[in-house]
């Protein structure tokens, strides 16, 4: 690590333990007191796996044990709760579940949109399995939204404005004041070199933004994608697949992949910008998770998690949750404590190492503008 990054990470723990209470929940903020709390009343969720509550599970197949083993279900690429599930926490709204799973879901506070293995971009490798992208999920959204409307205003035979199931459906006031979350890009990062370019999908992204501003959403929470290159399955696959070519940084993160990242965010925060001018009525805030996560990983042990380029779950050779095909054992075991792990399976954050970003992030500090979530209804 050059001097630069050690003395902003040293800057940063300063800022983290002034700001982190003794819970692990930010306090204070950027937001003024003046202010009031949005109240939001719902949120509609769009993702990847970082955000995906059920419907990969739903989809695909269960996810196996042991992902989910600190939280009720395994619907959840974790070992327990995401960053969405905090931020519900925090807005004292229930899980999200998703549309695609039809058991036991309620969707009256909103609804998560979000599959692993997403992109932004609808461009996909030949072959490759096409899980729903950005703007297919937009489309089911817009779909979902109708129908609850329409279900709204059904006039029976008996003169009964609204059908038995009806509290299973947000109110149609409720996609105005809703909160819409966006954390997607992981996918396209590390595909960007096969089929499209950082611009097209900064532009697929803005079109699926823009659609839901159309359709009356106003406030928006949008993550920029994090330092992918930084991710213990990123730095294996690099020395794994390319070898003497692979190429490190000096805080041995994947060069190309941070590269790309960088670029993305970039372009991703001056698309938000050009959003608010066409969009005056709307607050959206733009979320720098990388930052957060970069100091979370180059200040990991003093913040009491182990080596942040080691992860819980599996190995480089075996994936998490891995069984052997013929006496179906369990091979992608998970180790014994994952608070103390920043990475679960390679891939994707620790409920510790989620908890931690989401507690960083909801404070406001690392958003534009620097609003707490709870006031992102707030219009720069």
């Amino acid at each position: 690590m050059d001097s630069r990054v050690a003395i902003w990470g040293v800057g940063m723990l300063f800022f983290a333990l002034m700001v982190v209470g003794e819970s692990g929940d930010v306090g204070g903020g950027g937001g003024s007191s003046k202010r009031r709390k949005c109240e939001f009343p719902a949120i509609f969720n769009f993702g990847d796996s970082n955000s995906d509550t059920g419907a990969g599970s739903a989809a695909f197949g269960e996810i196996d044990e042991p992902n989910g083993m600190n939280f009720h279900l395994r619907k959840r690429s974790s070992d327990g709760r995401l960053i969405i599930d905090f931020f519900a926490e925090k807005l004292g709204l229930p899980y999200l579940d998703a549309p695609l799973d039809t058991i036991g879901t309620s969707f009256k506070h909103g609804a998560n949109f979000a599959v692993g293995g997403s992109r932004i971009s609808p461009i996909v490798l030949v072959g490759s399995m096409i899980p729903l992208h950005l703007g297919a999920q937009v489309s089911e959204f817009l779909q979902f939204k109708s129908r609850t409307i329409a279900l709204s205003d059904y006039h029976p035979s008996n003169n009964t404005k609204n059908p038995p199931f009806e509290s299973n459906y947000p109110e149609p006031e409720v996609f105005s004041k809703a909160l819409y979350t966006i954390d997607i890009g992981h996918n396209d990062i590390s595909y960007i070199f096969y089929n499209s370019s950082v611009p097209t999908v900064v532009n697929d992204l803005s079109n699926s933004v823009q659609r839901l501003l159309e359709s009356g959403a106003k406030n928006f929470w949008i993550h920029n994608t994090g330092p992918h290159g930084c991710l213990p399955g990123s730095i294996d696959g690099c020395k794994m697949f390319f070898k003497e070519k692979c190429e490190l940084d000096e805080n041995g993160c994947v060069k190309r992949n941070n590269k790309q990242a960088v670029e993305f965010n970039k372009l991703l925060k001056e698309a938000v910008y050009k959003l608010r001018a066409k969009y005056p009525h709307a607050a959206i805030t733009y979320v720098d998770v990388h930052s957060s996560k970069n100091y979370l990983v180059f200040n990991a042990k003093k913040l009491g998690f182990t080596d942040p380029f080691s992860f819980c779950c599996g190995t480089p050779k075996i994936y998490c949750g891995t069984r052997n095909g013929t006496d179906n054992k369990l091979l992608g075991t998970a180790c014994s404590d994952p608070s103390k792990y920043i990475v679960w399976d390679g891939v994707h954050y620790t409920q510790a190492g989620n908890r931690f970003v989401a507690n960083l992030i909801m404070n406001g500090s690392f958003s534009d503008p620097p609003l707490p979530l709870s006031e992102a209804c707030h219009k720069v």
